[in-house]
């Protein structure tokens, strides 16, 4: 993000409590970045090299070789997100970055994934008016998150970590897992069987695993 000043409203949005985010400033600045994620929005797909002039402008941190399929959609236009190396996202991600949302190197996120970082007080009479809180969301390194997996406000993914599509992440999960379901929960680790099979019974070439380092979790 081009722009590195801490804004009046930066503790509100990244403080955790509730505030009420129609302010003038707030939306001034959030309607600023939208209209750069217009223009990456309407770019052709031989437009590669404008991808990604405008996420550089628009994210707060983005990696070498990271890729977006538009369309994108996010409250602030990734000003708040934070992409490592090798990122892959596929159509349709929506990341509400009201507040900071982190994903590790060689993640890849499936068509329709949403990262969440936005709540609203149950109490009617405070939604009523429109109160809000943030919390950051943490996505660790070569996770693989299926299509319209939903990750919400405040949730930490370890690394190796894969969700399975459809699922709802409400707490958070451990590395080196495979986990799914509404709500999701951890189905087993990432293991010895994981190095034979990449699909239900379709065994993974020899050379495909010379070199490859096995994981903490993976039986011997």
């Amino acid at each position: 993000m081009s722009d590195q000043t801490q804004p009046d409203y930066a503790a509100q949005l990244h403080g955790g409590g509730l505030y009420l985010p129609q302010g003038e400033q707030i939306i001034a600045d959030q309607l600023r970045c939208l209209e750069l994620l217009y223009d990456f929005n309407a770019t052709r797909p031989g437009e590669q090299a404008r991808r990604t002039e405008l996420l550089r402008k628009m994210f707060a941190e983005i990696g070498e070789n990271c890729y977006i399929e538009p369309p994108l959609h996010a409250n602030w236009a990734g000003r708040h997100v934070h992409f490592g190396d090798n990122v892959y996202a596929n159509f349709n991600l929506t990341l509400v970055d009201d507040t900071h949302i982190y994903v590790g190197s060689c993640t890849m996120l499936g068509p329709n994934v949403t990262l969440a970082t936005a709540g609203h007080p149950i109490l009617p009479q405070l939604r009523a008016q429109g109160y809000q809180y943030n919390r950051p969301v943490h996505i660790g390194k070569n996770c693989w998150l299926g299509a319209g997996v939903v990750v919400l406000p405040g949730v930490s993914i370890g690394d190796n970590t894969v969700v399975g599509a459809g699922s709802v992440v409400t707490r958070d999960l451990p590395a080196n897992v495979v986990a799914a379901g509404n709500p999701c929960r951890v189905l087993r680790p990432v293991g010895k069987k994981d190095r034979e099979v990449y699909f239900r019974d379709c065994t993974i070439p020899e050379e495909f695993l010379k070199g490859l380092q096995s994981t903490k979790e993976e039986a011997p």
